[in-house]
């Protein structure tokens, strides 16, 4: 691979300083959660860790979920991101939790 890219073509191929590092995660809630509280888990997950770390989560899903974390700008998850994503969903009334080691989202 060319060593000498102009920063324009490292900023599409998303490499060097605009390499993106995110992580996945997986979670299921236990049978006994309500819609309701399921929403709200949600919500109280995205106003406590995701925004204030500046994050962006994509994913979704109903009793199980999936999906992955990222910056909102370009840049690079850290560790103790993931260690705080851990730490909400720790003493919450899911199961199954999962969250990955960070990886290159654009070339993982």
């Amino acid at each position: 691979m060319a060593q000498n890219r102009s920063r324009r073509l490292r900023k599409k191929l998303r490499v060097d300083e605009f390499q993106e590092l995110g992580f996945e995660i997986n979670w299921t809630f236990d049978e006994s959660v309500s819609e309701e509280d399921i929403d709200n888990l949600v919500d109280q997950f995205l106003v406590e860790v995701i925004e204030p770390r500046q994050l962006g989560f994509h994913g979704g899903g109903h009793k199980q979920w999936e999906g992955i974390i990222a910056t909102q700008a370009i840049g690079k998850c850290t560790d103790e991101d993931t260690a705080a994503v851990n730490a909400f969903w720790n003493d919450k009334p899911v199961s199954n939790l999962e969250v990955s080691d960070l990886y290159d989202i654009w070339w993982g």
